[in-house]
């Protein structure tokens, strides 16, 4: 589905938008969700956190937007953090360097690419700048820090977190010790990072405050072989395009760590585990891949990096980093802090190893409307609805009064209730056609909908109708609770309702 097509819906019908949009002097990269949007942002949020938190047993923080220098500056993000950045010498506009590359020569150009080295590329291409088409100048490195200052006298410097792991790290020995585990431990967060962005373009998919949900396991580096629940998706097949191939294989987890593909169990473990929540989402297999990062790619401290990637419309979109961080953040920390952040197991003192995941909350959300949303012509009507899965849908079922007379809407109101009084999530409409109360909930993708008429007041049953196929059936109020649950939880299918 053209990207058009999708952000037409999510304006009309308050998935997303720009942030303080009746200001034409908003900065681009900030961006808002609306009544529904949120619906559906925080169900996947609470969904990564059943799927993964958990099941797995990961302890969940909610740490801090605003972090002193001292920790970027152990972290290496005031050193290290930055974008490649070129001007036009016409029209003064600024650019991402490797992104204006990979779409002249159509491929992905490293970051990490010295600026010497894509200054070449642009002069050899030949590449203007996109706007005014003017000379562009050298490129240079830009940090992408969002910084401000505390306090009455602002003496203390502080920044916005570009990524919500830091905190992690930084809670790391206060949660190890208090919870008195043995590693492997898991330490999770969902949150608001910050990126001063060059030029943020693609609705989500490129932000300057974005949503993640990151998780970091703790682990033992000598015991990355000794992962018990390993077996349980040993057989279980990964899409996976090493550097050694030039196309996607499904990979059992087994095989990728007898051939070292990866690095060890533990990892084929994680990596599996995200995949499987991301099918659960509604991501087609064939349209997802990790892709493994060559040298020049990832970041100077991970030993192995995939990233998980999502085929959408606008082309491969990364959706989760996943990174084998080893020590480099904890030692970081430590020296910076003058804090000993280091774990005994077996009598021998070490630094843990970290292996992370971190996904973008926003990006998929983006992923899981690109997938979902359908277009289809019934006779002379076109349609158009998202295809949700139950468990990301803004609301469960839909109730609606026939008409607004003759207690049609008093019944609707009490069968609303009753269902609510059930625990579902309900939204109820009593405004223009039938029809045209369908087309708005098949729009933000509400699984089913319930209309109450002249007959529900004679024999209190009523209509239920599923979302992608239309079909109809007539259904005893009584028998709804029991009824939707089933199909909330995939333990009957709605054509074998009788």
């Amino acid at each position: 589905m053209p990207k058009e097509e999708l952000q037409n819906l999510a304006f009309r019908r308050m998935l997303f938008y720009p942030a303080a949009e009746i200001y034409a002097g908003a900065p681009a990269g900030f961006w808002e969700f609306g009544p529904v949007g949120v619906r559906i942002r925080n169900n996947i949020v609470a969904f990564w956190r059943r799927e993964l938190l958990e099941k797995e047993r990961l302890f969940e923080i909610h740490g801090s937007v605003v972090l002193p220098r001292e920790v970027f500056e152990a972290s290496g993000h005031l050193k290290s953090f930055n974008d490649p950045i070129v001007q036009c010498t016409k029209c003064h506009s600024f650019h991402k360097a490797n992104s204006l590359i990979e779409e002249k020569i159509g491929k992905p150009v490293a970051e990490a690419m010295s600026p010497k080295e894509m200054d070449l590329l642009i002069s050899q291409e030949k590449i203007f700048c996109p706007k005014c088409k003017g000379a562009l100048g050298n490129v240079k490195l830009f940090n992408m820090m969002m910084s401000l200052r505390i306090g009455a006298t602002q003496s203390q410097e502080c920044f916005l977190r570009p990524e919500t792991c830091q905190n992690i790290f930084l809670d790391f020995q206060r949660i190890y010790r208090s919870g008195r585990e043995n590693l492997p431990i898991g330490i999770a967060q969902a949150g608001s990072s910050f990126r001063n962005e060059i030029a943020p373009k693609q609705t989500l998919l490129r932000e300057r405050e974005l949503g993640q949900m990151e998780i970091e396991i703790f682990f033992n580096p000598e015991r990355i072989n000794e992962f018990e629940k390993f077996e349980e998706v040993a057989g279980y097949k990964l899409r996976l395009q090493s550097l050694s191939s030039n196309k996607v294989d499904d990979v059992s987890c087994k095989e990728a760590v007898s051939k070292k593909i990866v690095s060890g169990k533990l990892i084929a473990y994680w990596l599996a585990r995200l995949q499987q929540f991301y099918e659960k989402c509604g991501i087609a297999k064939e349209k997802m891949r990790f892709r493994q990062l060559t040298d020049d790619e990832k970041a100077f401290y991970s030993k192995e990096s995939w990233d998980f990637e999502v085929l959408l419309d606008v082309g491969w979109t990364e959706l989760v980093a996943c990174n084998y961080r080893t020590d480099y953040d904890l030692k970081g920390h430590a020296q910076g802090s003058k804090k000993d952040l280091s774990v005994k197991e077996d009598s021998k003192e070490f630094i843990p190893h970290v292996f992370e995941l971190s996904a973008g909350i926003d990006r998929t959300f983006y992923a899981v409307l690109d997938q979902a949303i359908r277009k289809e012509t019934r006779g002379k009507e076109e349609r158009l609805y998202l295809d949700l899965r139950p468990q990301l849908a803004p609301y469960f079922v839909a109730v609606f009064p026939l008409v607004n007379k003759d207690n049609i809407d008093t019944k609707a109101e009490e069968v609303f209730q009753y269902l609510e009084s059930h625990g579902f999530f309900c939204v109820y409409d009593e405004k223009g056609s039938i029809g045209r109360r369908y087309a708005r909930v098949d729009e933000i993708g509400v699984p089913y909908a319930i209309t109450i008429d002249y007959d529900t007041l004679n024999d209190d049953t009523i209509t239920l109708r599923e979302r992608n196929t239309m079909a109809q059936k007539r259904i005893k109020i009584y028998a709804l609770p029991e009824l939707l649950w089933k199909l909330s939880i995939s333990k009957i299918r709605f054509e074998d309702i009788k």
